[in-house]
């Protein structure tokens, strides 16, 4: 049994109650076995134990009160992964779906998507299954507050630095900077995603899917390609997927389709993005909306937006809503590229599968990255105490997501796996925080 196999089989027999932190890890593995076996030191100093088990899991409880007066208790993590290419850094999700095999997922893509920044930061990932819709802004402070009481002792803008996540937008990362500065009398970057007023990064909030489309851009330059006249159909109405088509629509592409958690919207005209911020961005609403903006518009109770015939599918919204039906359709539709925009959104048969039929694919820890990258700028700008313009930031984001590409595809050639973006992905990701462990020696 090789080493690869080995630690395989030993994660899914300690993790065997945690499905999506088992499926992270085969998928990585496996892709990683060329380099494992041409690289020895690994094994010698036990790379792959010590990468598959965080350095620390934190549990414990948040107590708040709600607007009745009655007293509710909600369960909050952080899972601090891998520090070894610098400080955890990671989002905080509030959902009620939130335990602690999901953030071990999270945590664990976070290591290599944090790695293919080229950015000095490490791994992890946090949150709570509270959840925050249909809440007061003084409930979700009460609950934010007592979640950073607990949480600031284990963060630090040289330690840990969360970021925001699902259900954690800027009113929440505003709520536990102001409980983190109160309880360290400190101001300090340890939160990004923070407001323009107070140390926050300007293209923060659309870097993931902006990012997101200087990615797939850059990977279809080199495979002659590009997003022009391309029907492009998109899952989610949240932050990623509204910039996601925003960047589409201005590098020429037409996107037809977006969903949220109760149905999806068909729009042959192409997605008309103003109508859906103000649904989702000013109502909160729900997409059964816009077919009163725009009257020719097909709305769908439930799934299937990857039914639609497309060019190029973008998964947006969560993790494995991309099954292997969907993938059949999509390749029987024609469509030559599936890149993911949200965290392991397609599961691991509907990804064999298309890459199976050489449909070009990225995963989540390329492709999803500009997120990330510009938290990362933001440390930076509050280290220096400078602020960056907007066009200083995108061009930055776009340089670095045009260079992970460029190291993705180079690393996919280098190990006899020519296009295929998983590998190398995993292998790019893994090498640099692999040398690193290695050279800091068993800890």
């Amino acid at each position: 049994m090789s080493y690869v196999e080995k630690q395989l089989e030993k994660v899914v027999k300690q993790n065997a109650n945690e499905p999506e932190f088992i499926q992270a890890v085969t998928e990585v593995l496996n892709s990683l076995k060329p380099v494992i076996e041409q690289n020895p030191q690994y094994e010698k100093a036990g790379i792959l134990e010590r990468l598959t088990e965080p350095d620390r899991q934190i549990k414990f409880r948040v107590t708040w009160v709600d607007d009745n007066g009655n007293v509710q208790v909600n369960r909050g993590y952080r899972v601090e992964f891998n520090n070894a290419i610098g400080p955890y850094k990671g989002g905080l999700r509030f959902h009620p779906s939130v335990n602690i095999g999901i953030l071990k997922f999270l945590g664990f893509e976070q290591i290599f998507k944090d790695s293919l920044t080229g950015l000095p930061i490490g791994g992890g990932k946090g949150g709570s299954d509270f959840d925050p819709k249909g809440k007061s802004d003084r409930e979700i402070m009460a609950f934010c507050q007592s979640f950073m009481t607990e949480l600031y002792r284990h963060i630090g803008p040289n330690t840990d630095v969360p970021a925001g996540d699902m259900g954690v937008g800027g009113r929440e990362i505003g709520y536990l900077f102001g409980q983190y500065k109160r309880l360290r009398n400190e101001y300090s970057g340890v939160l990004t995603g923070k407001g323009l007023s107070f140390g926050g990064s300007l293209a923060r909030t659309e870097a993931t899917g902006f990012g997101l489309l200087y990615f797939v851009d850059a990977m279809l330059k080199k495979n002659g390609k590009s997003i022009k006249d391309k029907t492009i159909a998109i899952s989610g109405a949240g932050n990623v997927a509204i910039y996601a088509c925003q960047k589409a629509q201005e590098l020429g592409g037409k996107v037809v389709t977006m969903s949220d958690s109760t149905g999806w919207v068909y729009d042959e005209e192409g997605i008309d993005l103003k109508a859906v911020k103000e649904i989702k961005e000013v109502k909160r609403g729900r997409l059964s909306e816009y077919k009163a903006y725009r009257p020719n518009s097909v709305y769908h109770e439930g799934k299937g937006v990857w039914s639609t015939p497309c060019d190029i599918a973008l998964p947006c919204a969560t993790q494995n809503e991309l099954l292997i039906d969907d993938a059949k359709m999509l390749v029987k539709n024609g469509v030559m590229a599936v890149c993911e925009g949200a965290n392991m959104p397609t599961t691991i048969e509907a990804t064999e599968y298309l890459q199976s039929h050489n449909i070009l694919f990225t995963p989540g820890k390329a492709s999803n990255a500009g997120g990330v990258a510009v938290s990362a700028l933001e440390m930076s700008q509050n280290s220096l105490h400078l602020s960056w313009t907007f066009d200083e930031v995108d061009a930055r984001l776009k340089g670095i997501m045009e260079n992970i590409f460029n190291n993705v595809s180079d690393a996919a050639e280098k190990y006899g796996y020519p296009k295929n973006y998983i590998v190398g992905a995993n292998i790019a990701g893994f090498i640099k925080v692999a040398d690193a462990m290695v050279a800091q020696g068993a800890y």
